[in-house]
């Protein structure tokens, strides 16, 4: 594997989808009460497209943190104080378990309150409320919106850009969603926002090889997560420690990797360790969480 001067911001990912949608989210928010921004958790930053900020600016916004059950629960909490800050609503959701729907459904109710009221004022009653669930590829869109119908309707599937489909979907208590593709944005103002979104699957594994993808995120855990990562592939820590220490990084961080390859059988032909198989285990047991809840942005203090 060769580390040196990879560029991650130059790569051609963009698909031409992705800018005819965002017209189209323009044109459907016209449409729209509540904004649901879903954001994946464990990196909230990096998942909330820039491009779309200005779209849904003025619009009333509810943010969703998405897959906590993959992040943190101490720093998915300071995420919410984040956003309270900055005069946002956040609610913390797990697709999976339904954790958060109902405190989600009570929020998109509070918002609309007031404007509700003046309608019922002026004989308009029964008008349903119109929610735009915005969310980037791979951030868990179509299990929420699942959960919050209470049905299977959205097609739902691990790959990013399955959802393709505008669809509405009637949620009890007067609510009505629509979903919308997940949409990227062209250019990364910085390296680490495409790596953190590598790391969760959000831009397709085929872009950006796993074996890189997996070297990344081993240097992350080495240093933010090390007990963790240690745990999970038993892994000595004075052994590591002195790789780290009489080494070149890169190569102590490859080293290590083929020390979980040779752990877990991913070996080839000669004894030699399969680079591509000890990678894809390394990803596939983050995303999953087998390494542990966590979170990979944190909220920076002062």
């Amino acid at each position: 594997m060769n580390h040196e001067n990879t560029s991650k911001t130059n790569i051609n990912w963009y698909p031409g989808h992705m800018a005819k949608t965002k017209k189209q989210i323009a044109e459907d928010l016209k449409l729209i009460d509540v904004v649901i921004e879903l954001l994946d958790a464990r990196i909230p930053i990096s998942s909330q497209n820039p491009d779309l900020q200005g779209l849904i600016k003025g619009k009333k916004k509810i943010v969703v943190l998405n897959k906590s059950d993959l992040a943190q629960e101490n720093a998915t909490k300071q995420w919410v104080t984040y956003f309270e800050k900055k005069g946002e609503i956040a609610v913390i959701v797990d697709s999976n378990s339904g954790k958060g729907i109902k405190e989600v459904i009570r929020k998109i109710q509070e918002v609309m309150k007031e404007e509700l009221e003046a309608l019922a004022g002026k004989g308009r009653t029964g008008r349903a409320i119109r929610v735009m669930v915005l969310g980037i590829p791979n951030v868990g869109k179509s299990s929420f919106i699942n959960r919050l119908a209470n049905k299977t309707s959205a097609k739902v599937g691990n790959k990013p850009g399955v959802t393709t489909q505008k669809q509405w979907i009637r949620v009890a208590n007067q609510i009505e969603l629509l979903d919308t593709p997940g949409v990227l944005w062209p250019k990364f103002e910085r390296e680490e926002v495409g790596l953190n979104l590598s790391y969760t699957g959000t831009i397709k594994d085929e872009i950006l090889e796993k074996t890189e993808i997996a070297f990344y995120l081993l240097k992350f855990l080495l240093k933010e997560e090390k007990s963790s990562l240690l745990a999970r592939y038993q892994l000595e820590e004075k052994e590591i420690e002195q790789m780290l220490k009489h080494q070149e990084e890169n190569e102590a961080i490859v080293e290590i990797l083929e020390q979980i390859g040779r752990k877990r059988g991913a070996i080839v032909s000669g004894g030699r360790v399969d680079e591509e198989k000890v990678a894809n285990i390394v990803v596939e047991d983050f995303r999953s969480g087998k390494i542990g809840r966590i979170s990979i942005e944190k909220v920076r203090k002062g």
